[in-house]
């Protein structure tokens, strides 16, 4: 028996509820999905089944939500209710989880599952949600905090504790803590009624790394750079990136984020004091980005470009 699994499912899910698991191999076309309920799956051979598939290479998800009794499928419509909010953390994870429990908008995480060195997906049991409201607290999230904005669907799954993450060489054990035992409603989110768009879908081909070259955004954090150095206005630059990356799934969301740390890593290397950087970074997103977000992601790029510069001190 996985016991790290069998307990992460059994604090996730009742006993009785239906839940999609998906096995995904990084060498296959498709992944398995299995619909199942949860005491299906603490059945000792199943988690056997579950520990051999996932030795041999697959990798091993949970639907973060549960499904309606009878489902075939995990598409948005087979969703029963809303169980977890969640937010997907792939950069920076240590300094954007740092910020998002100093922040004072969110309540303490009921789950933190590291799914690999730096890289997190934080999880809060709740009740009370509506889909509506669980998509619009979701972006927010991913907004204040840098999470992936495209992770913000119902039908989102999350990588089950006690397995191996085998993306990687070697494997990487996939991890959880659980920070509080508790179950949140809408009230404990402190957005208030803010109100975001929705996240633009994916526009044109995703650009593939050249072997031996540069990453695309390597080229652009050397051009906006190269822009800021010669006091390229902020709000115009940013337009810029955006027109530049329409690849990327939220070219805006892109383009500032980029543009800001690149401020702060340049004021920090003028001995600009910290405080004042997360001041300058507030005022110029002030009528771009809602105003309770604002600090808590003023404070978060700032921590992000401290971090580049000690990184590139010792390396």
């Amino acid at each position: 028996m996985n016991r790290i699994a069998a307990n992460f499912l059994t604090r996730s899910f009742a006993s009785c509820e239906t839940i999609a698991l998906l096995l995904r191999r990084e060498d296959a076309p498709r992944p398995q999905q299995r619909v199942v309920t949860v005491e299906q799956v603490l059945v000792p051979r199943y988690m056997a089944w579950l520990n051999f598939e996932n030795d041999n290479g697959a990798n091993i998800y949970v639907s973060a939500n549960p499904l309606r009794p009878g489902s075939r499928k995990r598409t948005k419509e087979c969703i029963a209710f809303v169980r977890h909010i969640y937010i997907d953390i792939d950069e920076e994870g240590d300094a954007r989880l740092a910020a998002l429990r100093a922040s004072g908008l969110v309540p303490t995480p009921t789950a933190v599952i590291s799914t690999s060195p730096g890289k997190y997906q934080v999880l809060w049991r709740v009740a009370g949600f509506d889909f509506e409201r669980q998509e619009q607290t979701l972006k927010l999230i991913a907004h204040a905090f840098g999470g992936d904005p495209a992770c913000t669907d119902r039908n989102r799954v999350l990588r089950v504790p006690g397995f191996l993450n085998r993306k990687y060489s070697p494997a990487h054990p996939v991890e959880v803590e659980y920070p509080a035992d508790a179950i949140y409603g809408p009230a404990d989110f402190r957005f208030e009624n803010i109100e975001v768009s929705p996240v633009p879908p994916l526009c044109g081909n995703a650009r593939k790394k050249p072997v031996g070259k540069h990453s695309h955004s390597e080229d652009d954090w050397a051009w906006v750079c190269a822009q800021l150095a010669r006091d390229m206005d902020a709000a115009k630059l940013t337009r810029e990136l955006a027109q530049r990356r329409a690849d990327k799934s939220n070219p805006l969301y892109y383009a500032q984020r980029t543009v800001d740390v690149a401020s702060a890593y340049l004021w920090l290397g003028l001995h600009i004091p910290i405080d004042d950087i997360i001041t300058m970074l507030e005022v110029r997103r002030r009528f771009e980005i809602p105003a309770a977000l604002c600090s808590a992601r003023a404070r978060e790029i700032a921590a992000t470009a401290q971090r580049m510069i000690a990184r590139r001190k010792t390396a």
